[in-house]
């Protein structure tokens, strides 16, 4: 973190850390805990220093078990805490999904809302970064299509902190999806607007405007995103970007008016493609904005295949050239 006369230079991972630390220090019952996450700041350094400075008590390292890790923050938050826990990887969360979808998810509607389970679930997740089996996964259409979720997915330095804070104080269960290969990109913001301010879940925001078709993306390929447009806009044609953000629930209003002016629109996403977040995203424009299309809704996603070798990412994640070539498969001929 560096300060200027403008503002403070953060990285997405310490926006993230210092909403961690603000939210511990506003409120007694935050807790944080997961593998890794106490004296060592967690393997991305996303809580680096919260143990000493709140103690051992308030953020703390746990045995390598998700499910149990799970189970406890559900615990805890029955009993008046607001965990935080860390899924160390994306493809790690797995054998606590049993927990997140039988309890985490239903527990509110199986109490007919007696019970309030306000908990975050902060998964790095995505690729980008190189990372081995395991280590890298797009996970969101398994938690987006359970009922009862929130699902959020910042990409940029002032949105990581804001939604963070947000999804700490939210009164139902957050999924937090953080993008890997963000973790050390960099922005100036100004700190102090951003704790006075509020990021909103479930609105989407104009990350580039545009006129002529608009690309559609959350998390990770929000930035891939941007540098299609850029290059695009090199070859004379204006492409809107929409930063999705909150994946649930989902800001059908700002998504649908970008595509009602442009007329075309670009679903993209680093998941594979089948019955995925796109998939939904793609269909909701599609019967909301038929009228007004004078193309197809159109993707950009994964590969159906596994998550592929480190060596073989490149060719798996979306890309500049596939998105621009997309770009061009939307009838302009016929405009």
């Amino acid at each position: 973190m560096t300060a200027t006369a403008t503002g403070t230079t953060l990285t997405f991972a310490k926006a993230l850390n210092t909403a961690l630390a603000d939210e511990m220090a506003a409120d007694q019952t935050v807790v944080v805990f997961g593998e890794d996450v106490g004296p060592l700041g967690g393997v991305f350094r996303v809580t680096d220093g919260l143990t000493a400075r709140f103690g051992e008590e308030r953020c703390f390292d746990t045995p390598l078990a998700e499910s149990g890790i799970m189970g406890m923050a559900v615990g805890m938050a029955m009993n008046g805490l607001r965990p935080v826990v860390e899924m160390q990887f994306d493809a790690f969360a797995y054998p606590a999904f049993e927990q997140v979808v039988s309890h985490v998810a239903k527990m509110p509607n199986r109490t007919r809302g007696k019970v309030k389970l306000p908990l975050v679930i902060r998964i790095p997740y995505a690729g980008g970064i190189g990372g081995v089996e395991h280590h890298c996964d797009s996970s969101e259409s398994y938690y987006a299509h359970t009922p009862g979720l929130t699902v959020v997915s910042p990409a940029t330095v002032p949105d990581a902190y804001t939604l963070l804070r947000e999804a700490i104080r939210h009164p139902d269960p957050v999924v937090f999806l953080e993008p890997k290969k963000l973790y050390w990109s960099t922005e100036e913001v100004d700190l102090e607007a951003l704790r006075a301010g509020a990021a909103g879940i479930g609105r989407a925001v104009v990350a580039r405007p545009g006129a002529d078709a608009t690309l559609i993306a959350y998390g990770p390929a929000v930035p891939t995103a941007l540098r299609a447009a850029e290059a695009a806009a090199a070859e004379g044609r204006s492409l809107e970007v929409i930063d999705v953000r909150s994946i649930v629930p989902f800001d059908d209003e700002t998504v649908c008016a970008s595509v009602r002016r442009t007329g075309r629109a670009v679903v993209i996403a680093e998941a594979p493609g089948f019955a995925s977040v796109a998939s939904e995203i793609a269909a909701r424009v599609q019967e909301r904005c038929f009228h007004s299309l004078a193309a197809p809704v159109l993707r950009v996603t994964g590969f159906d295949i596994p998550y592929p070798a480190p060596k073989l990412e490149q060719y798996y994640l979306p890309s500049v050239d596939r998105i621009l070539d997309t770009v061009d498969e939307l009838q302009w001929e016929e405009a």
